[in-house]
């Protein structure tokens, strides 16, 4: 009966399942709703139930601007040279290189040429990722060249804009491409060649106060925040509560200061249409 007592073997044990999920979900910032990621890319990155807009990479911008996503990228090699010598929590030329390696960008923004609905257009899209798509010298030089280069060509610009504003660690120089950017505008304004802003969230500072709000046409993504300060700073220097979506895209329509509100999916058949209103 040595067979009763006989004890099995112990299983061997199966080892542990594991199932990759960092990168696949996305929290959405206004409904806090967790969205499958493959998902927000059928729907170019909006909250599916929401309608909030996630920022994109600027090329992913070209890709949904440009048919077929082709384009001529131009200045691409265009990049800083630390004129200040800038020293924060780290070396500027420390956090540029930082940047390169996170975006594969010199600076924050693309400039492209190519055609949207097979008219050929201009268009530079700035990159969030890139120190908050901060204006430098490198982003002033890359868009008065680009409108330069409309004024040669007779083509329209297109500018997309999402930008924390101008860049701390290039101090006045920075200040200084708002002044250069508007100037160049007027030029394009007077060969009457149209430019349109498109405002995404956020636009701030130096970039709102200057090239993103003197399009001839200023159209914007749905709860966009646009505007020079930000609420807080408001706040606390008049010492009032702000009005509900102050700042928001909605509230900027409402008073005057936008043309439009255009849903991302909707952006290239608005644009493709102002460029058939303008005669292009």
């Amino acid at each position: 009966m040595s067979w009763f007592n006989k004890r099995k073997a112990p299983k061997k044990p199966i080892g542990t399942r594991t199932v990759k999920t960092e990168g696949l979900w996305e929290k959405c910032e206004q409904c806090k709703q967790t969205i499958w990621k493959k998902d927000l890319e059928s729907t170019y990155n909006v909250c599916p139930n929401c309608n909030f807009h996630f920022k994109i990479k600027a090329n992913e911008r070209f890709n949904l601007l440009f048919d077929h996503g082709t384009y001529i990228e131009y200045d691409r090699d265009l990049q800083s040279n630390d004129p200040l010598q800038f020293v924060d929590k780290k070396p500027y030329k420390t956090r540029l290189s930082d940047m390169l390696l996170a975006t594969g960008m010199k600076d924050a923004i693309m400039v492209g040429e190519g055609k949207l609905s097979d008219k050929v257009v201009c268009i530079c899209a700035m990159e969030p990722g890139f120190i908050s798509g901060s204006m430098g010298v490198v982003v002033g030089e890359k868009i008065t060249r680009a409108i330069e280069r409309c004024v040669e060509k007779k083509h329209p610009l297109i500018v997309v804009s999402c930008s924390g504003g101008a860049r701390m660690q290039e101090g006045v120089l920075s200040l200084m491409q708002m002044a250069k950017i508007s100037g160049a505008l007027a030029i394009l304004d007077r060969k009457h060649i149209p430019y349109i802003s498109v405002l995404t969230n956020p636009t701030t500072g130096g970039v709102t106060a200057s090239y993103a709000m003197l399009g001839d046409l200023n159209i914007a993504e749905p709860g966009a925040l646009i505007g020079f300060a930000g609420p807080r700073v408001i706040e606390q220097t008049i010492r009032q509560k702000l009005p509900s979506g102050f700042q928001r895209s909605e509230f900027l329509l409402q008073h005057g200061m936008l043309d439009a509100i255009v849903n991302r999916k909707d952006i290239k058949t608005y644009l493709s249409n102002a460029l058939n209103f303008f005669g292009l």
